[in-house]
């Protein structure tokens, strides 16, 4: 088994290994983790990898379904792992009291029961904020979390999708009202999708918030298995996302490429040697729907680490 590393979230006491499983493909339709068999034979492989945060969200797999399944998977192991699920998203209706705000009191309260139903469990351990309601203060909605953090319910609490003047507001509210805190910010980041460099990922090292990229990998097309002209048929993004092929940077791709190949490593290890490199970064997470991929991001992500030369030679070459 891979010897993984783990950080802490932030300034705080959750400890994570720095490659986490992101669990959107459970019961995604079309996908080989649609069924309780193949959800089940993921986490057992990131089980046994030594992948400790298994991150989800009540809307994955449609209504619950990847929280449902994951419940069942994680029988008589649940304390072997970091949970971490997500509530609130503003474009997704879950069902729960329709037309209340999602960052609301009442709704955190309701959408945390069906998350711990589902989940089969009785806490937590990183319960976030999906993206920001723009119709409630961040007041209310801490305090509902911290009301949750005291009775035992969650464990940390975290946003995802926010800015970095979000970001820097809800810890000054916490600080402010003496609540529980974000620990941890979640948002795109990835060689291809730098714009978190300009302000969050700044803003997060300084107030000491654990950073979560999402799709680390842009899709699939930072893994080595793509290229310009050549890319597995049967993968998502081929059958489902031909856009991402079609606007992909391949200039800076393969230049990416051989500088993997000048030093000896495969694209998957440079992408994710790259990305742990940077300020306030705490885990990776990356998606999966075989277990070959989760043993190959678990083995990847301690397989090379960059000096600052090479650092500045990845940022040059995705200016």
């Amino acid at each position: 088994m891979t010897t993984l590393d783990s950080r802490p979230l932030g300034n705080d006491d959750l400890m994570v290994t720095t490659i986490g499983l992101g669990c959107n493909n459970f019961g995604r339709t079309g996908s080989r983790t649609e069924s309780q068999e193949g959800t089940t034979a993921v986490l057992d492989e990131a089980i046994e990898s030594g992948v400790t945060l298994l991150d989800t969200a009540d809307i994955y797999g449609g209504a619950g379904l990847s929280e449902t399944l994951m419940g069942v998977a994680l029988r008589g192991r649940r304390d072997r792992v970091v949970l971490a699920t997500k509530f609130g998203h503003q474009d997704f209706d879950m069902g729960i009291l329709p037309g209340v705000p999602r960052g609301s009191r009442r709704y955190v309260r309701a959408a945390v029961e069906g998350s711990l139903t589902r989940l089969q469990t009785d806490y937590i351990d990183l319960y976030q904020l999906h993206t920001p309601d723009p119709h409630t203060p961040i007041e209310e909605t801490l305090g509902a979390l911290d009301e949750l953090a005291d009775e035992g319910k969650i464990r940390f609490s975290g946003s995802s999708q926010f800015d970095a003047a979000q970001v820097r507001q809800a810890e000054e509210v916490a600080a402010r009202e003496g609540l529980h805190r974000f620990v941890s910010t979640q948002n795109e980041y990835s060689l291809i999708e730098r714009g978190a460099e300009a302000e969050l990922l700044p803003t997060a090292a300084e107030l000491g918030v654990g950073f979560l990229p999402f799709f680390p990998l842009a899709n699939g097309l930072l893994t080595g298995k793509f290229s310009r002209d050549e890319h597995p048929a049967d993968s998502r993004i081929a059958r489902q996302k031909q856009y991402v092929l079609d606007s992909a940077p391949w200039d800076k791709i393969e230049a990416f490429r051989s500088f993997a190949q000048e030093r000896g490593v495969s694209m998957l290890a440079a992408t994710f040697g790259w990305i742990l490199a940077q300020p306030a970064l705490s885990s990776v997470i990356a998606g999966a729907t075989r277990p070959e991929q989760v043993r190959a991001n678990a083995e990847a992500s301690v397989a090379w680490r960059p000096t600052p030369a090479d650092l500045d030679e990845v940022s040059r070459i995705f200016a």
